[in-house]
């Protein structure tokens, strides 16, 4: 039996000092931590601006935001405000800042451990040997931890894991259907609702990095396909720059009577609102990016496309999966419940490398060779076009 299965902990905190998708993929964690210990007090560390994900979640009673880069003053304020505050510190992201937040916050500490990638990515081993040494302060302060696998456990089977320790009999911990917990919906804004109408499709086509965008020419062919089957279609995007420009580069190359099935809402939606617009959505086609994880958490069905990542380590988990692993390594195309994910060809998908060239800016050619046309007998296969 685990030594700390009897554990009780009063107050808990969740810390994830990264993106906005890498918060929503805690958010198992949290619903499987509330089962454990229903009457404790749950608290979230994370980034100003990136914790949209969690708009109304039930388990988490208090938000704590900080600057991703923050100065000696907000150090000091943060640090009195932690400072042994918590029986428990779950510790989701690798990265030195996030282990501190927990050891000055709590008695106990559970953490995730990175630099053990495994599958094609394996380290030479005075890499390996370097990665232990700088784990090793981090394994000392935690009663547990878990290595991460970028090529064979999905993400949020990684955070799971952090509650290995305090369950009776382990594998419990995927014997029940996994969910993730979208934001609370908001109102849509008068500027989306009275221009929208059913049956309509959301379109996604900005990631955070140039390497898992899909060409510009594909999106036209597919949004003017989806436009000729009574779709309207919703191309959203963050209020990024970039995101905005690549918005209005795909409507530039549209003509007229496509033009006008498709409302652009580039910078109008807020995270709680986009889950509204999702929920009412009969389709989402996205790339690798934190609101096709949010689509395929609302349920609605999810064409996703991969590249330069891993399914397996973070595609969208399909709403009640039984089990650690939804998905293959490599598949042209993969449907688990509610998401299909599509990759394009090459012996080297998923390389999990910034592109082709390994760097935010490059292309990836797996990417560009994910035709169309494959992206639509998905879709056929899902739903039936009006």
């Amino acid at each position: 039996m685990n030594p700390f299965s009897d554990l009780r902990p009063k107050k808990v905190l969740f810390i994830a000092t990264r993106q906005i998708g890498d918060v929503l993929v805690t958010t198992p964690l949290i619903s499987k931590a509330r089962e454990l210990w229903p009457d404790a007090e749950f608290h979230f560390l994370g980034y100003r601006g990136k914790l949209d994900m969690l708009f109304g979640n039930p388990d988490i009673s208090e938000i704590i935001e900080t600057s991703d880069r923050p100065g000696v003053g907000e150090y000091l304020s943060l640090f009195n405000r932690l400072f042994q505050r918590y029986d428990l510190a779950f510790v989701t992201q690798p990265s030195d800042r996030a282990y501190f937040y927990g050891l000055i916050a709590a008695f106990r500490r559970v953490g995730v451990l990175g630099g053990h990638p495994q599958g094609k990515d394996v380290e030479d081993k005075s890499k390996r040997s370097k990665s232990e040494k700088q784990n090793a302060w981090k394994k000392f302060i935690c009663m547990h931890t878990v290595d991460v696998d970028y090529f064979n456990q999905h993400v949020i089977a990684e955070k799971l894991r952090l509650l290995e320790v305090f369950f009776r009999n382990p594998p419990e911990l995927f014997s029940q259907p996994i969910s993730v917990t979208p934001p609370a919906g908001e109102a849509l804004t008068p500027v989306i609702t009275n221009t929208l109408v059913q049956p309509y499709a959301v379109v996604h086509p900005g990631p955070l990095t140039a390497y898992k965008r899909w060409p510009l020419a594909h999106w036209q062919y597919l949004i003017t396909w989806l436009a000729s089957k009574g779709f309207q279609v919703v191309l959203s995007a963050s209020p990024a720059k970039q995101d905005v420009q690549l918005n209005h580069d795909i409507l530039s190359l549209l003509n007229d009577e496509t033009a006008a099935k498709v409302i652009n809402a580039a910078g109008k939606l807020s995270i709680p609102q986009a889950g509204t617009l999702l929920r009412g959505a009969a389709l989402y086609i996205g790339v690798d990016t934190s609101i096709t994880h949010l689509a395929a958490a609302c349920n609605t069905p999810t064409i996703a496309l991969f590249g330069a990542t891993p399914p397996t380590n973070f595609g969208p988990w399909p709403n009640g999966f039984i089990g650690e692993q939804p998905y293959q390594l490599r598949a042209r195309s993969q449907t688990v419940s509610n998401v299909t994910i599509l990759q394009g060809p090459g012996e080297c998908v998923p390389c999990r490398k910034a592109g082709c060239l390994d760097r935010a800016d490059s292309n990836s050619e797996c990417l560009d060779l994910l035709e169309p046309t494959q992206v639509i007998a998905a879709i056929e296969k899902v739903i039936k076009p009006a």
